[in-house]
């Protein structure tokens, strides 16, 4: 079925390529143009799947086509020019690369499969199941929350097993020829061990760190035995429901290999938290789990994504285990897995809640190591050439790999515009009447198409910005691997960072240096205006996109104009009754909100009158997994009083590991709360509105960004010298402020877990967010 439905693609292709290359006057084109457009915008209010999808898909497609057929024969500068054919065909090649790219994304978002729930009934049989917590450099409490999650899954307590594998024990670490190493690598094993028995879990580490976490997770294979094996980053913490929501798509399928689920976030990224988009723009990962995965599902080709997901042992036996020849060890397993025979199942239900690089700097390490594992892949294992797969899963491998190619274009079409404005150089032979009737008409359709099958999940112009933010440091990663594809090392991602001053990112130079290049373009465009009238309307076409690169560059210097980062983890909103014990009185309560290391409690006006910031109590609660002790000591922060009442905001007194279990099933237990909060940032603002939110938000981060920069230097390195000061003591980097306390109110003591976004997850994103 899925061949013939390919087959059946393949001649609609053939057949909009065959319209594509008629030769037609420049109105005919502009006018059927127009009206393909017209008609694609009206079509986006009908429902977008089934038969109307696939018109639509292809009325684009016809225009995309055509401009690509005239850019092909009629707009490439001759060969004899060399000084013009150069950089007009790089800017042709990159065109055509993200053709390319489009027509594989149209391909494998064509049908997205939304797969009905398949929970497990209360009296289905439970199949065994291993839980592995890969880990190398992570704090203690981190691990404790997110172990104490993975043991309170809603699962029988002896069908299933949680192990924390440890690579910062390894007895290789502990043999290091320096002592700090050996030293603090010991002092690790002992405290982990200790954690586990707290804890109730399996502590395992290995003689040597072989093949990253890819070894790691072969050594969890080694020592033990259960039916399917969950997979969960350090930082990644499961509702009680993840195992019951996965499990029951493998009774159904004995050939499948993987349920993959969502990475959500509870933090923003730089982008997010720098331009204060988290609580009411999707999220960028939500392009990706929304559409994308589930695009792929439908052709077999979901993919294995490194955690919050299952898999099943017999599949990954037959495979020799987790694949360890690129640093992207879960997309290579996939992909060997898919060459097998074996299948994957994409569930698009949030299950596990995780943090993502709170810094610009390690935002982009961690998305350097994405791309050159990537690209690894398709140099030591094509999956074109590799057999076993059918036709639309190479098609969708290929699309996942290539795409990390784009810093390439995108540092192309960001300084093209300057060879015409500085030097003179036509390296896009074209008149105003063919720019506004082939050139014009591509530019929309292609905003009508990401806005069609993106819309919820993605804003016009975000991922532009979101590559070109990457595009200057992942050129140079790309690089690295082209010339000796087995470089790169698997690296950890540092999360859970704070930064007590507003500064610069260390690697904002070449930002702002861009910024003031394409400034220089501008006033060249207008230098040519005045000069050459008879060509002021190329100039003026040419300064538009170079006006464009700025807004571009403009947001993005905002995004490396790094606000501070007080607190130290993101708010939950909940809804749940509790017990304050306070003296020796019991008042009751609710709990507003919760964090990892703090709550918000709401008690009654005149039940608590002298209580004071500093004092100790004692919150009960009726948790959702059977504990040993429902009560969890509390330091209050701060007092804020009105006629309602009292809210005290507090943080957790955790003076026993184990009482990082009533944490986490206070903040990870339930996984409706991230549906919920993800569903008030999907929604669709439209073509118009997105294009002008997209404006308003580069001229405001545009002047916020330069507003950094004329700051004194010295108080930018001192602010920098002391945030790294502070990360390497391993005390807070801040003095964060707590869930429920005065936004106002700092204090003391806290360790870091994750960057608090100002909104409560949960709450309405119309919630105004602390500044």
């Amino acid at each position: 079925m899925r061949f013939l439905t390919f087959l059946l693609w393949l001649a609609m292709v053939a057949l909009i390529v065959f319209l594509a290359t008629q030769p037609v006057s420049l109105t005919t084109h502009f006018v059927t143009a127009m009206i393909i457009i017209i008609i694609i915008a009206i079509l986006k209010m009908f429902d977008r799947r089934g038969a109307l999808r696939a018109v639509v898909l292809a009325l684009g497609t016809s225009i995309v086509l055509r401009y690509v057929y005239w850019r092909t024969t009629s707009t490439i500068p001759p060969v004899d020019e060399l000084a013009n054919f150069i950089p007009g065909f790089i800017l042709y090649l990159a065109e055509m690369y993200s053709v390319f790219m489009l027509f594989l994304s149209l391909f494998a978002i064509a049908d997205p499969l939304n797969r009905p729930r398949r929970t497990l009934a209360r009296d289905s049989v439970r199949p065994t199941v291993d839980v592995f917590i890969p880990s190398y450099n992570e704090d203690k409490e981190l691990l404790a929350i997110t172990v104490s999650a993975a043991k309170q899954m809603d699962y029988p307590e002896d069908r299933f097993n949680v192990y924390l594998l440890d690579d910062g024990g390894t007895d290789q670490r502990l043999e290091s020829n320096d002592p700090q190493v050996a030293m603090a690598a010991a002092e690790r094993r002992r405290e982990l061990q200790q954690l586990c028995r707290d804890l109730g879990v399996n502590y395992l580490t290995r003689a040597r760190n072989v093949n990253a976490k890819a070894g790691n997770l072969n050594n969890g294979l080694a020592h033990s035995t259960s039916e399917f094996v969950a997979v969960l980053d350090a930082d990644h913490a499961p509702a009680r429901d993840f195992l019951n929501e996965t499990l029951g798509y493998f009774a159904v399928d004995p050939r499948l290999f993987l349920v993959q689920t969502p990475h959500f976030f509870i933090n923003p990224d730089p982008l997010e938290h720098n331009l204060e988009t988290w609580t009411r723009m999707p999220s960028e990962n939500e392009m990706f789990y929304g559409v994308i995965q589930k695009g792929l599902d439908k052709w077999n080709g979901s993919f294995f994504c490194g955690s919050a997901a299952v898999l099943r042992r017999e599949a990954l036996e037959e495979s020799g285990g987790f694949s360890g020849l690129s640093i992207t060890e879960d997309a290579e397993t996939a992909l060997g897995l898919h060459a097998r025979g074996w299948n994957s199942a994409y569930v698009d239900r949030p299950m596990i809640a995780g943090l993502q690089p709170e810094t610009f700097a390690n935002f982009i390490g961690q998305r350097s190591r994405w791309c050159q594992g990537m690209l690894q892949i398709l140099l030591l294992n094509n999956p074109m050439l590799k057999r076993g797969l059918s036709i639309p899963q190479r098609l969708c491998y290929l699309s996942s790999i290539l795409y990390w190619l784009f810093p390439f274009a995108r540092l192309t079409f960001l300084f093209s515009p300057l060879f015409y404005l500085f030097f003179g150089l036509s390296i896009f032979d074209a008149s105003g009447a063919e720019f506004a009737a082939y050139t014009t008409t591509y530019i929309l359709v292609n905003i009508l198409l990401q806005n069609y099958n993106w819309s919820r999940v993605r804003w016009p112009f975000i991922s532009e910005l979101y590559e070109t933010i990457q595009s200057i440091y992942l050129g140079r990663a790309l690089l690295a691997v082209l010339v000796n594809p087995t470089a790169p090392s698997f690296k950890v991602t540092t999360k859970g960072e704070t930064t007590r001053f507003s500064r610069i990112s260390e690697l904002g130079g070449p930002f702002y240096v861009i910024f003031f290049i394409l400034l220089a373009g501008i006033v060249a465009m207008v230098w040519r205006i005045v000069v050459t009238p008879s060509e002021a309307g190329v100039a003026l076409v040419v300064g538009g996109w170079n006006l464009f690169n700025m807004l571009l560059i403009g947001g993005a210097l905002g995004v490396v104009a790094e606000r501070r980062q007080l607190r130290s983890s993101t708010r939950i909103a909940i809804e749940r009754p509790a017990e304050i014990i306070y003296g020796d009185r019991v008042i009751p309560a609710r709990i507003d909100d919760v964090s990892v290391n703090g709550a918000r409690i709401l008690v009654p006006a005149n039940a608590m009158r002298s209580i004071r910031a500093g004092e100790r109590i004692i919150m009960r609660f009726q948790p959702m997994a059977p504990l040993a002790t429902n009560e969890l000591p509390l330091t209050v922060r701060s007092v804020v009083r009105d006629e309602g009442g009292i809210a005290l905001g507090s943080e957790f007194a955790v003076d026993d590991v184990r009482q990082y279990k009533m944490v986490a099933d206070l903040v990870f237990a339930n996984s409706d709360e991230w549906s919920r909060f993800q569903a008030t940032r999907r929604k669709n603002i439209g073509v118009v509105r997105g294009v002008i939110e997209f404006i308003q938000l580069a001229i405001f981060q545009t002047v916020r960004g330069l507003s950094y920069l004329m700051r004194s230097a010295p108080t930018n390195k001192k602010a920098a010298q002391s945030d790294n000061a502070a990360a390497e003591s391993n005390a807070p980097s801040a003095p964060p402020t707590f869930a429920g306390a005065d936004p106002n109110a700092v204090v003391t003591g806290a360790g870091s877990t994750a960057a608090l976004s100002g909104v409560p997850i949960g709450r309405s994103a119309n919630h105004t967010p602390d500044r």
